[in-house]
Order: C-alpha cells, then sequence, then structure tokens
C-alpha cells in the first residue's frame, strides 16, 4: 500500500532532506509542499520536481493525504501541527518541538484522541551506531549503565546566530536536543538538570554559543556538551555510553563507526574492545520507513507520545525555559 504524505513549511534545516527521504521512498506518493511565506517558497523554488501547494487548504482538507511533515520553522512548528492533527492527518513534526510545553502537550493529547501519531524528527534514532546501542541495552549486554557522556557541536555563521538567540537555551536547544533524546530513550526522565549556557564569542550576545548539561538520575549520571564555533565540527561529534559489563563509544555519528567492549563474548561480539562498521544510510530514511510502516499498521510505534512528551520537558529544563511539568497529570502514560 502506497501512502500519500505532504510537507507543511520548507524553513526548517532538515526540510529538503525531508523532502528527498519521501521523494525516493517507494511507499510514499509525496503530493508537495506548502509554504506560508513567500520569500521562503520563492528561495526554494528551484526544487525540481515539486508540487507547491497554493494554500494550506489545498493541502490539509485533501482526504487521501495521511501523513505530513512538519518543517517551519520551530517557532511555527507547532501552530502547524495542531493544524495537521485537527485534519485528521499523521504527524512527522521536525525537532525540537517548540517552546510552548503546554500546547505540545495538548496536540499529543489531541493526537492521541484521534488515533493519529506524532513523530519527532531527531535524527538519530535509526542510525546504525545507535541502533548498536540500543540492541545492547535491549539484550542487557552493557549492563547496568552508570554513565553516559556525548558532544555535537557546529560552526554556525555569525547571520544566523540572531535568529537562533530568541529560543532560550541557544544550541542547547537547538542541537543538542538530538542527543537529549538519545538519553531520555537509555535512562529515562532525569531526576534533575544542572544546565551552563554561556556565550562565550561575544557575538550576539543573548545566543549561547557554549553550553554543557548534567542530568542527575538514581544510579547514573549523563553529561552532554554542545558549541556552536567548533572548527570541523562533524569528525568530533561522539556519544558514550558506559555499564558494568561493556562500554559503546560512537565516534564520529554520521557516517557512524564505533567501538565495543564486553565483558564476555556474544553473538559475532567478542570479549574486549573492537571495533564496529556499518552501511551508510540516509540521514531521514529510517525515521520516514518506521513512520511508514507504523500508519500501515504493520508495526507499534517504536516511540510512545509519553518519550516524545518527557524528551521536549527535559530539552525545556536544560534550557532553563522550565522548571518541570506535571507528568502526573498526564494521560499519555
Amino acid at each position: 500500500m502506497i501512502i500519500k504524505m505532504a510537507q507543511y513549511g520548507i524553513a526548517h534545516a532538515h526540510a529538503t532532506g525531508k523532502v528527498d527521504a519521501m521523494k525516493k521512498n517507494s511507499d510514499v506518493d509525496f503530493c508537495g509542499i506548502f509554504e506560508p511565506d513567500d520569500e521562503v517558497r520563492e528561495k526554494y523554488s528551484n526544487i525540481k520536481d515539486i508540487h507547491w501547494f497554493k494554500s494550506k487548504d489545498e493541502m490539509l482538507e485533501d482526504d487521501s493525504i495521511v501523513g505530513i511533515a512538519v518543517e517551519g520553522e520551530v517557532k511555527d512548528n507547532l501552530r502547524f501541527a495542531r493544524e495537521v492533527i485537527e485534519h485528521g492527518k499523521h504527524v512527522w513534526l521536525d525537532k525540537p518541538a517548540g517552546t510552548d510545553m503546554e500546547e505540545f502537550h495538548n496536540i499529543l493529547l489531541m493526537a492521541k484522541e484521534k488515533g493519529l501519531l506524532v513523530q519527532l524528527g531527531y535524527m538519530f534514532r535509526y542510525n546504525s551506531g545507535f541502533q548498536l546501542i540500543f540492541d545492547m541495552l535491549k539484550h542487557g549486554n552493557l549492563g547496568k549503565i552508570f554513565s553516559v557522556r556525548g558532544r555535537m557541536s557546529t560552526n554556525i555563521p555569525v547571520d544566523r546566530r540572531p535568529s537562533l538567540g530568541q529560543y532560550q537555551g541557544g544550541i542547547l536547544f537547538e542541537l543538542l536536543c538530538h542527543l537529549i533524546d538519545i538519553v531520555v530513550r537509555i535512562l529515562g526522565r532525569p531526576e534533575k538538570i544542572h544546565s551552563f549556557l554561556r556565550n562565550d564569542m561575544g557575538v550576539t550576545p543573548e545566543f549561547a554559543d557554549n553550553t554543557l548539561a548534567v542530568f542527575e538520575y538514581s544510579n547514573a549520571i549523563a553529561v552532554l556538551e554542545s558549541a556552536a564555533m567548533e572548527v570541523s565540527p562533524f569528525p568530533s561529534r561522539r556519544f558514550e555510553v558506559y555499564g558494568d559489563r561493556g562500554s559503546v563509544i560512537i565516534e564520529p555519528f554520521e557516517p557512524p563507526n564505533a567501538r565495543l567492549c564486553l565483558n564476555e563474548n556474544w553473538g559475532s561480539y567478542v570479549k574486549g574492545w573492537q571495533t564496529v562498521s556499518f552501511e551508510e544510510k540516509g540521514r531521514y530514511d529510517g525515521e520516514l520507513v518506521a513512520l511508514v510502516a507504523d500508519i500501515k499498521g504493520e508495526k507499534a510505534p517504536d516511540r510512545s507520545l509519553y518519550h516524545e512528551l518527557i524528551v521536549q520537558e527535559t530539552i525545556l529544563r536544560a534550557s532553563r525555559g522550565i522548571e518541570g511539568f506535571l507528568v502526573s497529570d498526564t494521560k499519555l502514560v
């Protein structure tokens, strides 16, 4: 069964990649893009073989379209997502999920009531290196996890920093959210969060360009770092998981390379340190494959709506946007 999908917005940094993923997926009939901002639309008008919807209603009221990728600016995406859910369509929502925790919670509740899916666009969920970590955790090969560390930095041009400075948390909010998603998957909801949000370049003072967050758990600790001015940052992106039976270190993320240490042989892996190589995959392909399978009912979602809620809460706590959210009151558990 081929499903029809469309895209709401083209301004997000991942937007063109999501278009490419939908266009090449043989299970998806990609119907086009609606971009509400004429200037933004003109900027991307050279994308080939794309239908541009003349109005959002043309897209939202088309009952044959069952899923929509929401790819506007972060400040607009919750509004877009609400409209998509209200029209009875599944949402592939790019990260992070805005700054209004209550509204995000309400959108998830609405999706649950309507039996709709909301999948966040954290791009390492289906990365082969991180899939190795999830597989090891599933089988207990790493034992009890006591430490997680990660660094994911970038180099943001000076002219882009003011637009990111509008978000509390700066580069932590914008970029480190990808690794926060992984930490929550591994360890769950942090008991305490301590964050350091600095501006060390002296450019765009409101933009936190050098950040660190410490997540405390009852029997574990996680430390994540992100800076916006690192030279050649991609090769040094790194994620480490340490348990009392084994360890995994991923560096770099794309294409992934991993070092694995186990205290005993397991399957094709041997006791001690070893290097694990992977086939390179498209950055967003795994996300889409999973979402399409979920829409078709071929499997249950890999992450619950509650997981998406806790990830967003953790991002905003680390960004000092909120102190916490009354998760005990949610009906998503």
